[in-house]
């Protein structure tokens, strides 16, 4: 078993063609665990961690040189905004007035749209080392950004804490009304992102009773959201991701597999979300989140095209996201938890990505 003190550290992970670096920070904790974030989207770019047997892997997707994230975007890792998931027609009413923004998904904006925060260079703005080594990078969205109003300023701060906890904080500022919705897009596989196995065996807890139905387009339908029950939503109590996932369900055919929103009750504030569970490595990665949604998707377009780290060719299932987020299409849903920021209020996100050995939760929406 590793068992180094916590520290801070820094390098130039590549550079863009035009020259500009890209740099890397890593976060390291006691006894392997570790993170790498590059400046590149603020990208969570690798994330080490021990296994029940001391071993120590990487256990999201992603690259290992910068090439692999400018060739084909996939959002790996990646910080998402100005709004993560998607919004009908690419635009949306804003006090009043129509707001048209870029469509890159079809006829609708997805993730920020076609330069999304996962295209930008974020600069490092803070980094502190000590027992919980952090640190935060900042960027800033003109006003008419992928036509977006305002001027918005944000910052995402990665932090470790003991005993192995990686902790996301985003904040956000505008100078006047606009839309914000932040995530972060890890693609995970407790197994290993260079292991031979995909997802479909770990099992996976959801604190929802509820979610979202979709259309074909990945647009929430226009209706409640839908009881989990009795449906291959149900993930209540742990269930292998692969258990339902080939049943004949329309919503599944909707999204070539998960691609839904849960409906969180997390009112209260930081709030146990979801609980994934590796069979073979046995880690086990608990998420807690102040936010009213969880976005699911297994991985579902991942077709083989690009390699990933250490060469392997990522494949459908190969990863599951995990996505922290107010619901898909807010803007254009009073009925759903709202979106708009105040030039006179912040935004803020906080999410926990909790490994442990073993433990027992309770979940949000009194889902135990």
């Amino acid at each position: 078993m590793v068992d180094e003190a916590p520290s801070v550290a820094r390098d130039v992970f590549g550079r863009l063609p035009d020259g500009r670096s890209v740099e890397r920070v890593f976060l390291r904790a006691a006894d392997g665990f570790e993170a790498r974030i590059i400046t590149y989207g603020a990208t969570l770019q690798a994330l080490m961690v021990p296994d029940t047997e001391g071993g120590v892997d990487d256990v999201v997707l992603g690259h290992d040189d910068l090439e692999g994230y400018l060739s084909k975007r996939q959002f790996f890792g990646a910080t998402i905004g100005r709004y993560a998931n998607r919004i009908a027609n690419a635009r949306f009413m804003l006090d009043g007035d129509v707001v048209q923004l870029a469509a890159n998904n079809g006829s609708h904006a997805l993730h920020g749209g076609l330069n999304g925060f996962d295209r930008q260079i974020w600069q490092i703005a803070e980094i502190g080392d000590g027992m919980e080594p952090w640190v935060t990078l900042a960027h800033v969205s003109a006003h008419g950004d992928e036509g977006y109003p305002a001027r918005l300023d944000v910052r995402v701060t990665y932090r470790l804490k003991n005993p192995a906890e990686l902790l996301l904080t985003f904040v956000g500022h505008a100078d006047r009304p606009t839309i914000i919705n932040l995530t972060n897009h890890s693609f995970f596989n407790l197994e290993g992102a260079a292991s031979d196995t995909d997802i479909l065996n770990h099992r996976l807890t959801i604190g929802a009773d509820r979610f979202l139905a979709i259309d074909p387009d990945a647009i929430p339908l226009l209706e409640p959201p839908r009881a989990v029950a009795g449906t291959p939503f149900d993930f209540r109590t742990a269930t292998p991701i692969g258990a339902r996932i080939r049943r004949d369900d329309v919503q599944l055919r909707h999204g070539s597999g998960y691609d839904h929103n849960f409906c969180l009750d997390c009112a209260r504030g930081l709030q146990p979300a979801a609980r994934l569970e590796a069979p073979r490595s046995g880690r086990i990665l608990e998420l807690l989140t102040d936010q009213p949604g969880l976005q699911v998707y297994s991985g579902n377009y991942l077709d083989g095209s690009i390699a990933g780290k250490q060469g392997r060719l990522y494949r459908q299932s190969d990863g599951i996201c995990l996505e922290p987020q107010i619901w898909p299409d807010a803007p254009n849903r009073p009925d759903f938890p709202g979106a708009r920021l105040a030039p006179d209020n912040v935004y803020q996100h906080r999410s926990v990505y909790r490994f442990v050995s073993a433990s027992s939760v309770r979940w949000c929406g009194g889902v135990t």
